[in-house]
């Protein structure tokens, strides 16, 4: 049996990871800086789904730990709370910078900050702050019930004393679009004043292609705060060595008729790719993969997409917020308009706007231009219709 090496799965780092080097490289130069107690400029990583934004934490976390910068990992949910999170995460934070003996005083300060802060914002039973419990609260700066404010306070005191102790923090936030706009607003204020500060604390987060729009719309400067990076699916290069290069190492080759085809189907995807590289890998004939073999494994490709990158999305969504996708398949190409979509249902603009912004909100479509619409998974519009055809034919 020859092991296979690809490996798609949500935020798994592939044993190679293609056409991303120019990003990570940029990224090095930030983390550099922090762990040199410089500010630097945070980044929001945006794209689709399947583009390997959470890969590139994950990759980029692997950095900050080569360079001995604190650092913790949090993904936002719909469910979760943010502001119970946010506490906890930090907690950690400064109770890994309390075992060094600088800064006694700057210690105190931020676990007396920290502790105000999870008095007002975590739940009754989760109030310890687990690091020393006979710390007062500072009572009237991170209590005051404004997040913005005291988020805020909490940051100062947290990069005050990663500077006072020659630490430096990085945090790193997925899914960020799912944070409610005072949580966005919090976290765009309590940066910038710790940047103010000049303190060595900075953000590398990733989220849909709508958190572009949400972070100007909080606030104004949130376009010099942070570095917006577009990722996208791979240029026929990088995509190519993401299927031959794993491969290699087991000494498999693909034929270029069948590299070809992948991409074709795959469109660069880097999901997808992981996908193909997994369910091609069981039609090998003398450590070759043809077009032979490309063509075999697509049912098994398609089926383990269907089941398991769409179909758990999908079925997250209400009846009319399905009748709303299905609309937007059957308007052709994409992106589509609203008005085109409420003609498709029968309906006026206004009747649908609500289930629009719920789709939106849920992660399912964003708008590219005013008035338009686009599904944020790669080719969801073809699963929609191969789920409809179905119905239709059983």
């Amino acid at each position: 049996m020859i092991i296979n090496p690809y490996t798609p799965g949500a935020g798994l780092v592939p044993i190679y990871l293609a056409g991303r080097d120019d990003t990570i490289e940029a990224a090095k130069e930030i983390i550099t800086y922090v762990a040199h107690g410089y500010p630097a400029r945070s980044v929001v990583y945006y794209g689709l789904r399947g583009v390997g934004k959470t890969v590139l934490l994950n990759k980029i976390e692997e950095i900050a730990d080569e360079y001995d910068v604190l650092y913790e990992h949090i993904e936002v949910s719909e469910r979760s709370s943010f502001k119970v999170s946010i506490s906890l995460h930090i907690q950690k934070l400064i109770k890994q910078m309390s075992v060094k003996a600088k800064a006694k005083n700057y210690i105190q300060k931020a676990m007396s900050v920290l502790k105000a802060f999870k008095i007002t914002y975590s739940p009754e039973g989760e109030i310890s702050i687990g690091i020393n419990d006979e710390v007062d609260a500072a009572v009237g700066v991170s209590d005051t019930g404004n997040f913005s404010n005291d988020l805020t306070e909490l940051f100062v005191s947290m990069g005050t004393l990663a500077k006072n102790s020659e630490s430096s923090v990085c945090l790193f936030i997925d899914e960020i679009q799912y944070l409610k706009d005072d949580e966005f607003e919090a976290l765009i204020t309590a940066l910038h004043r710790a940047n103010q500060k000049g303190l060595p604390v900075t953000l590398i987060s990733a989220g849909l292609p709508k958190v572009t729009k949400i972070a100007g719309d909080i606030k104004s400067y949130a376009e010099r705060l942070f570095s917006f990076i577009s990722i996208g699916s791979l240029e026929a290069e990088a995509a190519k060595l993401a299927l031959v290069e794993p491969a290699k190492k087991m000494d498999v080759t693909f034929s270029a008729d069948a590299i070809a085809e992948i991409l074709r189907i795959t469109e660069g995807y880097p999901y997808f790719l992981q996908e193909y590289g997994k369910q091609v890998w069981a039609f090998i004939k003398d450590n070759k993969i043809g077009l032979a073999s490309v063509k075999a494994a697509y049912p098994d490709f398609e089926k383990s997409l269907d089941d398991s990158f769409f179909k758990v999305r999908y079925d997250r969504a209400t009846p009319k917020e399905k009748q709303f996708m299905l609309a937007m398949v059957e308007c052709g190409e994409l992106p589509c308009t609203i008005a085109e979509i409420a003609s498709k249902m029968n309906t006026g603009v206004q009747s649908i706007s609500p289930v629009r912004g719920q789709l939106i909100y849920k992660g399912f479509i964003y708008a590219p231009r005013y008035g338009e619409v686009d599904f944020t998974v790669p080719q969801f519009n073809r699963y929609i219709k191969r789920v409809n055809d179905s119905r239709q034919i059983n």
